[in-house]
């Protein structure tokens, strides 16, 4: 906002050229600068509500102090060939979150045709689907919904995710 002189200008005072006024003194944000505070504010929100939310198998808290970097857990769902697997993420929230969504991905080894050998993961809503009205608890009940894909041979699948599972287990070790 620019404050100018109120003075009372005649006719005679318009021709002249106006000086520019003196610059502020005041740090006026760059139209790029983010307002991290309030992204904060808003994990912080977040994460009482999914505390507060009582959703079977899924969890997720900030990776020590940085309120920025979340480690979350998902259980697979009952009735689903996952049941029983608990698997660990990562999710990053950029500084121009929730305009843009976290980047989220699975560290324990996870078998499943939208997740790849790094555990990155394929999910409209965390790419061009993505709306400033989701949060981390809808995030990873989509994740624990993803798990529950249906497969036409669900025996045979189900062996290779636990193989899997148990494989990338001893991996870890």
């Amino acid at each position: 906002m620019e404050v100018r002189n109120s003075v009372a200008m005649d006719n005679s005072s318009m021709a002249a050229p106006q000086q520019p006024s003196p610059p502020s003194k005041q740090n006026k944000p760059s139209p790029n600068s983010v307002d991290t505070s309030s992204v904060s504010q808003r994990l912080q929100k977040e994460l009482m509500s999914l505390m507060m939310s009582g959703d079977i198998g899924v969890s997720a808290f900030p990776e020590g102090e940085n309120i920025f970097s979340w480690i979350g857990t998902i259980e697979g769902a009952k009735d689903t060939i996952y049941e029983g697997l608990s698997y660990k993420l990562s999710l990053r929230f950029p500084l121009d979150y929730p305009f843009k969504p976290p980047q989220v991905k699975f560290e324990t080894p996870c078998f499943h045709p939208n997740v790849d050998q790094y555990g990155n993961i394929c999910l409209d809503i965390l790419q061009d689907k993505w709306s400033s009205a989701y949060d981390c608890r809808t995030i990873l009940l989509s994740i624990q919904s993803l798990l529950g894909a249906l497969w036409n041979n669900q025996e045979a699948y189900k062996k290779m995710i636990h193989k899997l599972y148990t494989d990338g287990e001893a991996f870890e070790s």
